[in-house]
Formats: C-alpha cells, sequence, structure tokens
C-alpha cells in the first residue's frame, strides 16, 4: 500500500486507529504502530473531563454501543507522552476537546509546543450530556475558528452524519479546519431482553457495520456536491474491502476503532494486510 499525505503527515498506508479506549495509552499506541497502522488518533484529552460518568461498553450483533467521553489521564501526562512521540517521530494525531473554544485554543498551543505534528477536534461527542447531539454550524465554527487563533497546526474537526452536515463541514473549513473525519458514533439504543429497558439507560453512541453505508454516502455527497477538502472517512471498517470502499468514494484516508474491540493486533494486521492488496487504485487517486 502506497504512503499519503494525511494532515501533514507523510504515513506509510491510509489506515488509521481511530480515537477510543483503545488508544488511551502510550504503550497500545506504540504496539498499533508497529502492527502497521499509518497512524493512531490518540483519546481525546480534555482538560476537565466528566467525572463520575459510567464508561461501558455494550456488544451488538451489528456493532457497538458505548458510553464513554474523554480520557481521564491529564493534560500533563499527555503531553509527555506527546513529546516521547513526537521525539521518535511517530505519526500520531492528538484527538482534542474542551469546555469552550476558548479552552480548546489554549490547549492546542499546548499540544503544539510538544512536537504534535496533526491534530483532531472530537467536539461532537454525543455521550457527555445533553445538547451535543445537536451540533451547529456556529458551535462548530467557534471550535474551529479558536483552534486556529492559536496553532498553526494542520486540523481535522471529527463530524457525526446527519441533518446539517454540508453546513457542518463548511463551518469546520471556515473556521480554519484542514479536513473533517466523518463519522462519529451517531445516535444509538439496544434493549435488554429480559427487562424491556434500554441498555445503558438511554441512547448513546453507536459505531460498527451497519454506520458504513450510511457514512459511504456522505462522503460521496460530499464530493458530488464540490468539497474537494480531505475527508477521513470513519465508521464501519472491519477489512481491507471496508478501506478501499471508502476510498473510492473520495476518502483521503481510512479510520478503523470497532473492530479492534476483537482481537486487536491481530485485526489490525489483517485489515492493513488486506487494503494493501486491494486499495492501489483509489489510494493513488486519493493522494
Amino acid at each position: 500500500m502506497s504512503a499519503v499525505h494525511v494532515l501533514g503527515l507523510r504515513i506509510r498506508n491510509a489506515v488509521i486507529v481511530g480515537s477510543g479506549l483503545l488508544t488511551d495509552q502510550e504503550r497500545n499506541i506504540r504496539r498499533l504502530l508497529e502492527t502497521g497502522a499509518g497512524a493512531v488518533v490518540t483519546k481525546t484529552i480534555h482538560p476537565s473531563p466528566p467525572r463520575g460518568l459510567d464508561e461501558r461498553l455494550v456488544r451488538l450483533p451489528v456493532g457497538m454501543l458505548n458510553s464513554t467521553t474523554y480520557s481521564k489521564r491529564t493534560v500533563d501526562h499527555w503531553l509527555m507522552v506527546l513529546r516521547s512521540f513526537a521525539q521518535d517521530d511517530l505519526p500520531v494525531i492528538a484527538s482534542l476537546h474542551a469546555d469552550t473554544p476558548r479552552e480548546l485554543g489554549a490547549l492546542a498551543a499546548e499540544v503544539q509546543a510538544t512536537g504534535c505534528r496533526a491534530l483532531e477536534l472530537g467536539i461532537s461527542c454525543l455521550n457527555e450530556g445533553p445538547g451535543l447531539t445537536d451540533d451547529t454550524p456556529e458551535r462548530v465554527y467557534a471550535y474551529a475558528a479558536a483552534t486556529r487563533s492559536r496553532t498553526s497546526l494542520p486540523f481535522s474537526v471529527k463530524l457525526a452524519i446527519g441533518e446539517g452536515l454540508e453546513a457542518r463541514v463548511r463551518a469546520a473549513l471556515a473556521g480554519g479546519a484542514d479536513a473533517v473525519t466523518v463519522s462519529d458514533t451517531i445516535p444509538g439504543a439496544a434493549v435488554v431482553p429480559d427487562t424491556g429497558e434500554l441498555e445503558l439507560g438511554g441512547t448513546f453512541g453507536y459505531s460498527g457495520p451497519g454506520i458504513k453505508p450510511l457514512v459511504l454516502a456522505a462522503v460521496w455527497r460530499l464530493r458530488k456536491r464540490g468539497f474537494d477538502l480531505p475527508v477521513l472517512g470513519c465508521g464501519g471498517v472491519a477489512s481491507g474491502r471496508d478501506v478501499a470502499d471508502y476510498l473510492s468514494v473520495g476518502a483521503q484516508a481510512v479510520q478503523v476503532y470497532t473492530a479492534l474491540h476483537t482481537d486487536t493486533y491481530a485485526t489490525l494486521d489483517r485489515i492493513v494486510g488486506e487494503a494493501a492488496g486491494l486499495a492501489q487504485g483509489p489510494l493513488e487517486a486519493a493522494t
């Protein structure tokens, strides 16, 4: 698989491990890169992550529900880890969020000082609390613009598919984003058979194979409607064929996450190997 350029990084292939519990530790990130990932996105770093939330995963036949939010590790811890990655010239993308745009800008400046070379804004987490499931272009613009005002690093804004996606993409671009990651998790629910109640007590983030056709359509529509910014496709990736499909509809690179909760490193190795045999044509076009 040919190398590609993503967010200013030259990475060896287009398979990126997305942000989540599996990328919350330095040793895991290093091993994911050693296994073959083109790059890894950290779990979202937040100056004051919510406390007391019950972070759980529920496996479904067609993916996973999760009630997780941000890394509980301190900013100082992450700054130390990011410096280590930078010293070793590792392709690590720092996922960031904060309670206000101003705080996010300040955090981005701190991260840039470590030598980290790329960011992803994880501003659309629907598990943090009410209101974030209805993201608005104004909110996206505010966070993107605040980040751009404090850093020169390339950054992508992670957005969920759904109503108003094109307006939110335009807002991210207007705020200074270099790319968008599509899609964050979408609202999902599952019923406990014995009780009839909802798993996790409500609706939380759904990821897995069921989201892939929806995200493929969203990326394809962005391209058909003239959006030429880099798009990192994300949702339901479990094989090299999935990677090739995303590249075919116009994604520059592809994030994989949920599938890695089963046999993490073997699964990643398989996906990278499969993609190498399938993605040469689309991959060259995407670079």
